[in-house]
């Protein structure tokens, strides 16, 4: 089993920055892929992006450049560090992990999930 706690939302004005942390526990945290998702009000939850165990990652087009994934495995955390934010990113965040080595982008190949946390851009 493994617990996944994200932190690091809040509201942020258009073109800020934010970092969003997500802690493992409970398993080897190393040997998972990890994914960050997004869900806005009324909409599906979309894939964001996401990083292998070697550190491979993977971003939605809408983010590349924007945003970038990082893992300590150390510290059995995963980061998305979010730039140059817009009002379309708001959404509630979600880290995600499954036990293999590559990243999917669809939700239902993800075992594990946090609990989410809260992005608000204000324009």
């Amino acid at each position: 089993q493994v617990q996944l706690v994200e932190s690091g939302g809040g509201l942020v004005q258009a073109g800020g920055s934010l970092r969003l942390s997500c802690e493992a526990s409970g398993r080897t945290f190393s040997n998972y892929a990890m994914g960050w998702f997004r869900q806005a009000p009324g909409k599906e939850r979309e894939f964001v992006g996401g990083i292998t165990w070697k550190s491979n990652t993977l971003y939605v087009d809408s983010v590349k450049g924007r945003f970038t994934i990082s893992r300590d495995s150390a510290k059995n955390t995963v980061y998305l560090q979010m730039h140059s934010l817009k009002p379309e990113d708001t959404a509630v965040y979600y880290c995600a992990a499954r036990a293999t080595i590559a990243i999917a982008s669809t939700p239902a190949e993800y075992k594990y999930w946090g609990q989410g946390t809260q992005v608000t851009v204000s324009s």
